[in-house]
């Protein structure tokens, strides 16, 4: 799961010199970030998704949209140790934007395309029916 992420992939997200400013040429802050976001990322998709399959794919084989997404969330963390009061407008929208995307892939409402779907015996365990009723009523005569 610490392969899902390649150090190259931020180069398309934040340059290059300012993610070494940000961790100080620390690579393991980096990867600390990375596995926080995954983990992130799993509490919502776990339900629905085979994690270790999706989160387990190296190179080409990964999932460009979760890609994305991973990154946004590393990154955000990666500007929060920094200085979070001076965090930048575009990071918190597109943390949110992923944060409002995974819950709406928990809820059902978008899929991932070619995503690796739990087995229906695993996906029974997160049944997503809520079964409740009115509450008790008193008559009174």
């Amino acid at each position: 799961m610490s392969q899902f992420i390649d150090i190259n992939d931020y180069d398309a997200s934040i340059h290059r010199e300012i993610l070494d400013a940000l961790v100080r040429q620390d690579e393991a802050i980096v990867e600390v970030c990375e596995h926080r976001a995954i983990a992130e990322m799993q509490s919502y998709l776990s339900a629905r998704y085979n994690c270790q399959k999706l989160f387990g794919t190296r190179g080409d084989a990964r999932h460009q949209l979760v890609l994305m997404i991973a990154i946004d969330i590393a990154v955000y963390h990666i500007f929060c140790i920094h200085n979070p009061r001076n965090l930048s407008e575009v990071r918190k929208d597109r943390y949110e934007r992923a944060i409002e995307w995974l819950k709406a892939v928990a809820k059902g409402t978008i899929t991932i395309p070619d995503a690796p779907v739990l087995e229906a015996t695993q996906a029974a365990i997160f049944d997503p029916i809520i079964h409740r009723s009115n509450r008790k009523r008193t008559n009174r005569f």
